[in-house]
């Protein structure tokens, strides 16, 4: 079954893509195969909404709406969503979180990382545990990570560390082997891939689409993650939004997917 991934936002535009689609920090894809529509992420705010109508897609009939975790520029975009839309995600989502420094034992905010959004207007599907959305769709869950990188703060009574604990990915399972959907990779690419063929029990990735996080890596990271990817030798990668310049010079052959882009996988 041919499974067709529409870029409704990313940081950059595609070469010859419409002028008048807003590009955006963020990430948005509409994910359809013959049965199913999915939305997974919104970007920051409505762009995704005003970029499906100029790309000539409704979103008002969608299978379900997946949210990779809870960052504004991955769920800002909620308040334009159809009233009492289907949204499978983790309930950490919700958390307020911040940019934060540590200075003399004091932590300070920098910068609100999680959107303002009323969830109640919708169908929520909170759980830390995977999702079968139809047949061959499954949202991951969490995804456990050995050694994980806090990324700021939880605003609670002890400012905890935020190690995105909420992220989670969207899977589909092509029968060619696993196609995984990225929003950051802040859990790491390796831990996620794990994680998703435990899961399912398939071992074969085809594919591999989405932000990595790999704008600022280390050169051991990248190096781990390059040669992690040789091991499991997917047939496609497509690396973008967080990936970065950085990320990508060290992925060799990674395709780089930008707003209005549409990606087909047969």
């Amino acid at each position: 079954m041919t499974l067709t991934i529409n870029v409704l936002l990313e940081n950059r535009r595609a070469a010859g893509a419409d002028k008048a689609l807003t590009i955006k920090p963020g990430l948005s894809l509409l994910v359809q195969d013959g049965s199913d529509s999915v939305l997974f992420d919104t970007g920051p705010d409505g762009s995704f909404l005003h970029n499906a109508a100029r790309m000539g897609f409704s979103l008002d009939n969608l299978t379900a709406t997946v949210l990779s975790h809870g960052h504004y520029d991955h769920s800002g975009g909620v308040p334009w969503l159809p009233e009492n839309s289907r949204i499978i995600c983790h309930p950490g989502v919700q958390d307020v979180r911040y940019a934060a420094v540590n200075l003399l034992g004091r932590v300070k905010k920098i910068k609100r990382l999680s959107p303002q959004v009323d969830y109640s207007r919708h169908t929520m599907e909170l759980t830390r545990s995977p999702v079968h959305i139809s047949e061959r769709f499954i949202w991951s869950g969490e995804i456990e990570a050995p050694a994980p990188k806090a990324y700021g703060i939880i605003e609670d009574a002890n400012s905890s560390p935020d190690y995105v604990t909420d992220e989670g990915v969207l899977i589909y399972k092509s029968d060619r082997g696993l196609i995984i959907i990225t929003g950051c990779g802040h859990r790491g690419v390796i831990n996620i891939v794990r994680h998703c063929q435990k899961i399912t029990g398939i071992d074969k990735i085809y594919a591999l689409i989405g932000g990595f996080h790999l704008r600022t890596a280390s050169p051991l990271r990248l190096w781990q993650v390059q040669r992690f990817l040789k091991h499991i030798k997917p047939e496609k990668v497509m690396g973008c939004h967080c990936t970065g310049p950085w990320g990508l010079l060290w992925l060799p052959n990674t395709i780089s997917p930008a707003t209005g882009d549409k990606i087909i996988l047969e």
